[in-house]
């Protein structure tokens, strides 16, 4: 396969992963339970039964994992902190023996020139908090401030970005709204109060960390293009509230002190903000985090047809259809899916970030893609060649974005180990690295080969 087009000098090429999606070692050394630990105990709540107690054994192997990513060439590491690891009931004083742990992995990762990106917030709540109401409840968003102070009173003279939240809408309409993922509560719209105070933590955790922390101060969205099924208006209606959910609703406020427009949602006003709370939540941040998969194709609920075929929501979309929402998931023809059934849309990812770029303008700090990347069927002996062209066609979108003038500082492939993939269990792959679960035994794919072999021939 041809080089890669040569990215800026000092763009930033990593990996990324998630706490509870690698660590296993739930009750090790003093760590609480999270609402996943609950979650997964619930039968039928994911596949298969399985369970993060060991995922990748992480927490024991991180040294070989370090290995991995200094073999593979890249100059940063995208993780996340698990919060009961540090207050086991989330709240009170740290457990050293947590934050001992991400200590030791962020020394061994500068000694090898690899720059720490920290995720504090990557979806495991500890469960303690979730009895009280979780992000329901607006004390959430106050200790979720207490312990990004924790972490950065240990760890901020040398964590080269602090990621906030990842994914605070897929956190709350998957785990609050729809319930297909922890802590599986079902309240449609009435999950509202919860997006709020998600980013109303973000707004406190910046307050918490500015003057304790070195490094660029980020938030991770994921964004995915909104496409109209057909021309019809009802169509675009349907596309544009899917669009201010799913787009909007966690970069508005943010970047421009304002919620989107709920009107199509019949949300006329937002009771549970409180004054002062946009001017929080809107505090400046140094970069936005950009997750992207796939883009989505909508209908309005009365044309849609039922679900059927490979589309960015799936199943979710069924739910949402019988919730009555304005919208209706189609699937998107035309191109190849991923084992997840996502179709595969790179041009989506240009379109993306020059729309991210035309609709805030000045108020968009710098990007940073912190997670890009497709499951695939791939096994030890077979060349993972779907993820290979997966991962050029979307780097050669990106590097065109970049060519068209917006400010991308750097590119983390999700991820790079296989791992627990949520409510899908082990049955999705989206490693660099494949990994044997019963034995842990690491094997680098094709992909990983093919990535250290194009970062050799960048700046």
């Amino acid at each position: 396969m041809r080089p890669l087009p040569v990215f800026p000098p000092g763009f930033r090429w990593g990996t990324a992963t998630a706490s509870y999606q690698i660590e296993g070692s739930v009750r090790a050394d003093g760590r609480g339970a999270s609402i996943w630990d609950t979650f997964c105990a619930e039968p039928g709540r994911v596949k298969n039964g399985d369970t993060g107690e060991t995922a990748c054994d992480h927490y024991r192997r991180w040294p070989e994992d370090v290995a991995l990513m200094d073999g593979l060439g890249v100059g940063a590491y995208r993780f996340s902190v698990a919060w009961p690891r540090v207050q086991p009931d989330g709240r009170g004083p740290a457990n050293a023996k947590g934050l001992d742990f991400y200590e030791r992995l962020v020394d061994a990762l500068l000694e090898r020139g690899i720059a720490p990106f920290l995720t504090l917030y990557h979806w495991d709540l500890p469960q303690a908090l979730e009895d009280l109401g979780g992000w329901t409840d607006r004390d959430t968003a106050h200790r979720f401030a207490d312990y990004a102070a924790l972490v950065a009173d240990r760890l901020g003279d040398r964590v080269t970005a602090w990621i906030t939240l990842n994914e605070p809408f897929v956190h709350m309409s998957e785990g609050y709204s729809l319930g297909s993922h922890a802590p599986g509560r079902a309240l449609l719209l009435d999950a509202l109060p919860a997006a709020h105070h998600l980013l109303l933590g973000h707004g406190l955790a910046v307050r918490a960390l500015r003057g304790r922390v070195t490094g660029d101060i980020m938030l991770t969205n994921n964004y995915s293009p909104v496409l109209p099924a057909t021309g019809d208006p009802a169509d675009r209606a349907a596309a544009d509230a899917f669009d201010a959910l799913q787009n909007r609703l966690f970069t508005d406020p943010v970047l421009l002190g304002r919620y989107p427009d709920l009107t199509a949602y019949g949300v006329t006003g937002l009771p549970f903000v409180r004054d002062g709370d946009l001017a929080l939540i809107a505090s400046p941040i140094d970069g936005l985090g950009v997750n992207y998969y796939s883009p989505t194709r909508i209908a309005a609920p009365a044309q849609a047809p039922s679900h059927q075929g490979p589309s960015v929501l799936g199943e979710v979309g069924d739910r949402i259809q019988e919730a009555g929402l304005p919208f209706q998931d189609t699937p998107i023809e035309g191109h190849p899916v991923t084992a997840f059934g996502w179709p595969v849309v790179p041009d989506a990812l240009h379109t993306l970030l020059t729309g991210l770029r035309d609709d805030y303008g000045a108020a968009l700090p710098p990007i940073t893609i912190t997670e890009n990347g497709c499951s695939s069927h791939d096994e030890p002996g077979r060349p993972d060649d779907d993820r290979v062209a997966y991962l050029d066609a979307h780097l050669r979108a990106l590097h065109r974005a970049i060519t068209d003038g917006v400010d991308v500082r750097g590119y983390f492939v999700w991820s790079l180990l296989d791992n627990f993939e949520w409510a899908e269990g082990y049955s999705q792959r989206f490693g660099l690295v494949h990994v044997d679960f019963e034995t842990q035994e690491r094997t680098p794919k094709a992909s990983y080969h093919w990535l250290r072999a194009q970062l050799e021939s960048q700046p």
